[in-house]
């Protein structure tokens, strides 16, 4: 049984530890590659180890991205690139991700790993604001409709921004998801229940993230409970 310190807590929502140990210990870590493993504990010794995918998340991901064939995709926010070579994992020989990030000071952590394992050719990774470099993308015609597949992750207050971009960018029956959805769960605070400031605004902006995809004809979506939530979102024109 491993330790399961680093992706329990609040990147999980089951109220039951010992049921979450069960899923990693019965289908997710027998799974897992050996690369994913040793960056997955390599990520553990940061101090922001939180911020990572958890990894049944990623195994859930890694079967929709082979179900959906997707060969192009985007990442926005990677920190040290679980998550990343996870997709670069499932996707084929061929395929690409475009990773935008603001700090490459956390990618240099997992990088290695992601070399060791012969999927650094599959990366395009971007160090800047993901909105000025989304709007770069905009502005040529090519990338419109290209990707298969975008994982969000990043800025929660900027999750609104990123998915009026993002929308133009993924192709039609492609898949915009969107990282904690549910924020630990403070989607439901009651009115007035104390929090840090941090948390009052990135649980306003997933507040209001979530009331506009559920409201946005151009998607289908589906809110899953899985680690701090999942939201999917299927472009339907």
């Amino acid at each position: 049984m491993e330790d399961t310190s680093a992706w329990s807590g609040p990147k999980s929502l089951l109220q039951s530890e010992t049921l979450y140990q069960y899923i990693l210990d019965t289908t997710v870590y027998p799974r897992e590659p050996d690369c994913l493993k040793e960056l997955r504990n390599v990520t553990a010794n940061s101090p922001w180890y939180y911020m990572a995918v958890p990894p049944d998340e990623a195994l859930f991901l890694s079967i929709l991205l082979k179900l959906m064939n997707a060969k192009n995709t985007m990442e926005i926010g990677v920190f040290t690139g679980y998550s990343l070579l996870n997709t670069a994992l499932a996707i084929p020989d061929d395929g690409k991700i475009l990773a935008i990030d603001i700090d490459r000071e956390a990618y240099e952590i997992g990088l290695p790993v992601i070399e060791k394992a012969g999927m650094a050719r599959k990366i395009d990774f971007r160090e800047g604001s993901a909105l000025t470099i989304l709007d770069q993308l905009l502005n040529e015609e090519k990338y419109k409709g290209l990707f298969d597949f975008v994982f969000v992750d990043a800025d929660k207050d900027n999750y609104l921004n990123y998915h009026k971009r993002a929308i133009e960018l993924v192709r039609v029956g492609g898949v915009i998801a969107y990282d904690n959805s549910l924020y630990s769960g403070l989607v439901v605070a009651p009115p007035g229940e104390p929090l840090y400031r941090g948390d009052t605004i990135d649980r306003d902006a997933i507040v209001e993230l979530n009331k506009v995809l559920a409201a946005d004809p151009r998607i289908e979506v589906c809110q899953l409970s899985i680690a701090d939530g999942l939201s999917l979102c299927r472009r339907l024109y």
